[in-house]
């Protein structure tokens, strides 16, 4: 099966994502995100995230070669696996993230995929993935037919650990799975679930971890 038609079947663009990351950007992630970082995205997509950014320098990396057709101006795309980083520069990021990725990744392609990016994070560099947490959302991680691992908001940061990253932060839920619903969705209605410390069909874990210093 082609990355097309993964896109065309399970992964077609659906306007409510560029609603939730414009919200995620204004609520969250602009809070974290300094404007003079190197900010990469791992397994980017649509680059629903890397186009909301604003950060000095942006980087998307996915194996899809329809990626770059929908990155905006200044996003510097590399068409290719997560596994081979090779084109970015030691010590460059800054601020590494990764939604909805590694559940479609063996444990394997995981651990080469934190052994590449490590060098390449920079003194201060941060990884923060967005995940499914099995824990809350086993009777439909598997409706992707593309998912090959299965990950908790136990068992990643376990993972994380023994490939030689520092656990930062866990936020079990911290947002609903996906946006396949009927609900409206609002960058107003987004802002305040974020800011809830309540998470009603909270699916998606957040965790954030750097490497650990020797």
């Amino acid at each position: 099966m082609s990355k097309a038609g993964y896109h065309e079947s399970r992964l077609v663009h659906d306007r409510k994502r560029d609603v939730v990351w414009k919200a995620l950007w204004r609520y969250y992630f602009s809070k974290r995100i300094r404007p003079d970082d190197c900010v990469l995205d791992l397994g980017c997509g649509y680059g629903e995230f890397i186009n909301n950014v604003r950060a000095r320098r942006r980087i998307a990396v996915d194996s899809w070669d329809g990626m770059p057709d929908h990155l905006d101006d200044g996003v510097e795309p590399i068409v290719g696996s997560v596994t081979d980083l090779s084109r970015i520069e030691h010590g460059a990021v800054d601020f590494a993230f990764s939604s909805n990725l590694f559940e479609h990744l063996t444990r394997d392609a995981l651990a080469e995929c934190l052994k590449q990016l490590k060098p390449r994070l920079s003194s201060r560099g941060t990884l923060t993935t967005l995940q499914p947490n099995y824990r809350y959302c086993a009777s439909e991680y598997f409706d992707d037919f593309t998912h090959v691992s299965v990950w908790s908001h136990v068992s990643l940061p376990d993972f994380l650990t023994a490939n030689g990253y520092d656990v930062l932060e866990v936020r079990p839920r911290f947002l609903p799975l996906t946006v396949k619903s009927r609900l409206p969705v609002s960058p107003t209605l987004i802002g305040a679930y974020l800011a809830s410390p309540v998470k009603p069909l909270g699916k998606q874990m957040l965790i954030v971890a750097r490497p650990r210093r020797s």
